[in-house]
């Protein structure tokens, strides 16, 4: 019995040596997949003048890029507190206070009165919109992560997300990468099939949840220590949504906690790629980087002088970053 108790207690404690990872590998899918992601927060911001009645407000002094803050005094958070406020002033002057390059100015107009009410004769964007690429997907949480990096206002400061969503995708054209020239995959998202809503925008990535997912095979994640130099696969959507895997080299890995999340430098090696893209393009951010059967992080930047060759995050900070606790 002592011999067998002993036999036990060795064992315990040699699996207690074990690094976490050999034996709890957090098990995600893949994705690849190309998406829609709307990110809302409290800013209004001019994006263009109004064909008939942009007069008016280019008269006035508002500008492109101006940030919408005060009518009259009173904070506006969205299109609509924008739309009663004008509405409480019909035909009168309104004081616009707006943020530019930073500072506080104010901009005196009246709106210009339409069969859909007062206008100002702007169109105004709340938040960001644009494509990304989903890295992981959890089925049995249904959370998932794209992009490996944050968004960001016209500013540079990350969006302070109120709420947002993610919605299917489809790649429409491909704008070739060149020396000095980034690539663009061009896609258009569907808004009346949300995926999901988005929960988090963070430096290492944006995360929310769905119900709907993506199919696939999940693999265990990677530590840091598991990730060498040498060939690797990544997920990417360069046609349409048809997910395709492309060989990539992993050149050089810089520390785990590198401020800038640019943890590993890659370089695109696949044919196929090379002559769609030129490498890695604007889109292709999140796209996972796959090593060993090891889900080991995503794409995130390219070299402007070099679209071949780009940044990579690992996956371990995506996944601190969706969830903090």
């Amino acid at each position: 019995m002592k011999r067998k108790i002993s036999a036990i207690a060795l064992a315990m404690f040699l699996f207690a040596l074990l690094p976490l990872q050999t034996w709890a590998a957090e098990l995600l899918i893949p994705v690849g997949k190309i998406v829609g992601l709307q990110l809302l927060d409290d800013t209004l911001t001019v994006v263009a003048y109004d064909d008939i009645f942009g007069s008016c407000a280019r008269d006035a002094g508002l500008k492109i890029g101006d940030e919408l803050v005060k009518v009259n005094g009173d904070d506006i958070a969205a299109p609509q507190d924008l739309r009663d406020a004008l509405e409480d002033q019909a035909g009168c002057p309104v004081e616009l206070t707006v943020r530019r390059d930073g500072k506080l100015n104010t901009v005196q107009l009246t709106p210009r009165q339409t069969d859909e009410g007062p206008r100002i004769g702007v169109y105004l964007r709340q938040g960001v919109a644009g494509i990304g690429t989903v890295t992981f997907y959890d089925p049995d949480t249904g959370a998932f992560g794209a992009l490996g990096h944050g968004v960001s206002t016209a500013q540079g400061a990350l969006v302070e997300l109120t709420r947002g969503g993610a919605y299917p995708a489809r790649i429409q054209s491909v704008k070739k990468g060149r020396c000095g020239e980034p690539g663009q995959l061009k896609g258009s998202a569907d808004p009346e099939s949300p995926l999901g809503p988005l929960l988090r925008n963070t430096p290492q990535g944006v995360f929310g949840v769905t119900k709907q997912g993506w199919k696939g095979i999940a693999i265990p994640t990677a530590a840091y220590e598991q990730i060498h130099t040498g060939p690797a696969v990544i997920r990417s959507t360069t046609q349409g949504d048809q997910v395709q895997e492309y060989s990539v080299e992993i050149l050089k890995i810089y520390p785990e906690n590198r401020a800038d999340c640019r943890n590993f430098l890659i370089k695109v090696t696949d044919p196929a790629l090379l002559k769609t893209t030129g490498g890695i393009v604007q889109g292709m951010s999140g796209s996972p980087i796959i090593q060993d059967g090891r889900l080991i992080g995503a794409v995130t930047h390219v070299l402007v002088n070099d679209p071949t060759t780009g940044y990579g995050i690992f996956i371990e900070n995506m996944l601190n970053a969706a969830d903090p606790a």
